[in-house]
């Protein structure tokens, strides 16, 4: 296994104590040397997990005591906040955020790609939808998230704005982990279905306020889907 391998199956490892409260926030971590003895692993390796979880500011390290665990709203990692959170019993609360950053982030920039998208763009879409309708036709759920994820990434690039895929990125990595479980319900394949035609054909006109209104309605509908067959409140 490469050593990068390694570096994060430990840093991954300790994350996940620090979610569980085994190790919870204030708590001193083992020693480096204690780390690569418990997983098997060299001190360097440990130094580097150490190191990565400090990048996420998971933990902080103060000269000549050691690395802390930080408190979670200190944490810069999308992904580690949403275990924490998740872990923590807020699950709930979390995919409703999650939504909440979506529609921040995606209505903006469909309204952005609006006027931008070029021919290649739109025929990107069409070829992401049409693969998103197969996929519903055939139960192919796996093929479903991936298109619908495609199609979203389309008009993200297509904004022309080089921070805004940035920005997504931890995102989508979060809805590449929960969408397969939303996308197994085929009434919210379909309402997909309806609003991503409705984004192509104002992506198609080159409507800035088009492309806006049919992107927020797309994650309207996906509140309410998640409302309705997954929270079943």
């Amino acid at each position: 296994m490469p050593r990068e391998s390694l570096v994060s199956v430990v840093a991954n490892g300790l994350l996940s104590r620090m979610v569980s409260g085994d190790l919870p926030a204030g708590t001193l971590l083992p020693s480096e040397l204690v780390i690569g003895e418990e997983y098997e692993v060299s001190r360097l390796t440990a130094r580097e997990a150490i190191k990565q979880l400090a990048a996420m500011n998971v933990v902080r390290t103060e000269r000549g005591r050691g690395s802390f665990v930080n408190e979670v709203d200190r944490w810069t990692s999308i992904e580690a906040v949403a275990r924490a959170a998740t872990a923590s019993g807020g699950a709930r609360a979390m995919s409703l955020q999650v939504l909440e950053m979506r529609r921040m982030i995606e209505v903006g920039a469909a309204e952005l790609a609006g006027p931008r998208v070029t021919d290649e763009d739109v025929a990107a879409l069409r070829a992401h939808l049409d693969a998103m309708r197969a996929a519903h036709l055939s139960s192919d759920v796996d093929s479903f998230v991936e298109h619908d994820l495609a199609f979203h990434d389309v008009l993200l690039h297509a904004s022309g704005n080089l921070l805004v895929p940035v920005m997504f990125d931890p995102v989508r990595r979060l809805l590449a982990q929960t969408r397969l479980e939303t996308s197994e319900v085929p009434e919210i394949q379909a309402h997909a279905l309806v609003h991503h035609e409705n984004v192509l054909v104002a992506a198609e006109a080159r409507d800035a306020e088009a492309c806006r209104a049919a992107m927020a309605g797309h994650m309207q509908q996906t509140l309410d889907d998640l409302h309705t067959y997954v929270l079943k409140d």
